[in-house]
Parts: structure tokens; sequence; C-alpha cells
């Protein structure tokens, strides 16, 4: 596994395929890379740059914990220009959305167009805000075994856990194993965030939007709100999906993906920065 080492951090991160147009695909909480792995695999096989990190404080990414958002974008620029990457395509789920929000409000210049999926823009609210901070405390103090299977339910649909036993495994591993000071740090953080909504107006790289038919946590009036925040930006559903679409519906979220992937204009040769 590759590594960055920052002053304040090491992130893990997979870098696949080696074509002009790089993906940047940031993972929700609490989870780690592996959440992308099925992208990870079918885009670079078919001919993109697939960059996919660990978060600072999860998975093998390892540092000081983050305060706010901004500090893990922070972190993605640092490994963009690590890897040499002028501009990508940015894709978040979740708490990576909001990271990604957060990222084409300040660097506007690098990304050549955003996937925001299972995400929602508005700050938190004071209520939201007690219970991010509440069950922030309570991983530190109990570990992540009982809220993992607290969120589970929530995570994937009744149709995934019926269904795809393969990919539930998989979610609930990822929880399980997440650090917990590093999915604390980022409970707190999120607790924070601004809201994303003057920024989304501002967006003029095509954007597309994906929600799963049956999330729970950002449900389908979420991707709505920001679809018609973002100029001509599209919007799918995946239908039977939860909250994540691209590990429950794999297959037909890469087909929404890729289309809008193969939409995009050719990448002019002055964007395309050796390796």
């Amino acid at each position: 596994m590759p590594t960055l080492h920052l002053h304040h951090a090491v992130l893990g991160y997979d870098d696949r395929g080696s074509g002009d147009r790089a993906l940047l695909l940031v993972h929700g909480h609490p989870f780690d890379r592996s959440m992308w792995r099925p992208q990870t695999e079918h885009f670079a096989g078919l001919g993109f740059r697939v960059v996919v990190p660990d978060l600072r404080g999860y998975g093998e990414s390892t540092g000081e914990p983050v305060t706010t958002l901004a500090g893990f974008t922070a972190d993605l620029i640092a490994l963009a220009d690590h890897l040499g990457l002028a501009k990508f395509v940015l894709g978040g789920l979740s708490m990576g959305g909001q990271i990604a929000m957060q990222t084409i409000a300040q660097h506007p210049d690098r990304v050549e167009a955003l996937l925001l999926a299972d995400t929602f823009p508005t700050a938190e609210t004071p209520e939201g805000r007690r219970s991010r901070r509440a069950a922030a405390t309570r991983v530190e103090a109990e570990g992540m075994a009982a809220y993992a299977e607290e969120l589970l339910p929530k995570m994937v649909s009744a149709r995934t856990r019926t269904q795809n036993p393969q990919v539930t495994a998989h979610v609930r591993t990822m929880m399980r194993t997440a650090p917990p000071h590093g999915a604390a740090a980022a409970l707190r953080a999120r607790a924070l965030r601004p809201d994303y909504r003057p920024a989304l107006e501002d967006v003029r790289v095509p954007t597309l939007v994906v929600t799963g038919s049956q999330d729970e946590f950002t449900p389908v009036a979420d991707a709505e709100l920001m679809h018609r925040l973002v100029p001509r930006s599209e919007l799918a559903v995946v239908e039977g999906a939860g909250h994540l679409p691209n590990l429950e519906r794999a297959a037909e979220f890469n087909d929404v993906f890729g289309r809008f992937l193969l939409s995009l204009r050719p990448r002019p040769d002055h964007l395309v920065e050796e390796r």
C-alpha cells in the first residue's frame, strides 16, 4: 500500500489504472477506502486512473485528529499534489460527499467534475450537533461494535440484508473495525460543518447526484435539493439500495457513473501531467 507522509498525518491510499482522467473518491463514515472497491476495479479496468485514500483517522491512515471538514480537504489536496493531479473528478458518499463539497468550495479550479452520492448540504442542526458529540464520546468509551450494529439497518436496505449477505458483512466489518478515535474526531468535525447550499449554487462543473431509493439517512428529497441547487446537474436514483448504492447495487451504480464519465469532454493536453 502506498502512503503519503504529511506533517500531521500518514495517508494510505490506492492508485489504480493509468488513464488521463483521474477519479478521486472519498469514503463515508465510519468506513474506509475498501468502500469504493467495486468502482476502483471497474473504472481502472476501463482506462481511468482511480485514487482512493483512507481519510485521516480511518483505515490505514493515521495522524492528529481533524477538527473540521476542511482538514480532510487539505489532506486530499496534498495527496493530489503528491500524485501530480492538476485536475480530477471528485466523488464522495455521505460524509465523503460533504468533504467533496468543502473541497470544491475551496479549490474549484482543481475539480473537473463532481459526484455527490447519498449526502446532503445543509449545516448541522443544534439537535444534530448534540447527537454527533454524544456519539463521539460513546465510541471513544465503548468502541465501535454496538454503534455499528445500531447503524447497520440504516446503512443498507432490507433488500440488501436479505439478498446480499457479502455486502452486508463488508459494511459491518468496516464499521466495527473503524478506529474509534478517528471516527469520534470526524463526528465532532461534522457537527461543525457549514451550510454548503451557497457553494453548490456556484458549482460550474458537470455534476452527478446519486442516491439509493431506500436511503434512510439521506432520502431522495435531499438528492433532489442538491440537483436543484447545482446548475445543469444530473440526478439518478438507484432502486432498492439504501445508503450505500455503490456497494449494494454496484452494477447499476457503475453504469450510471460510467455514462456520466463518458459524457465528459476529452481532457485538454495541458491538464494532463506526468505520473
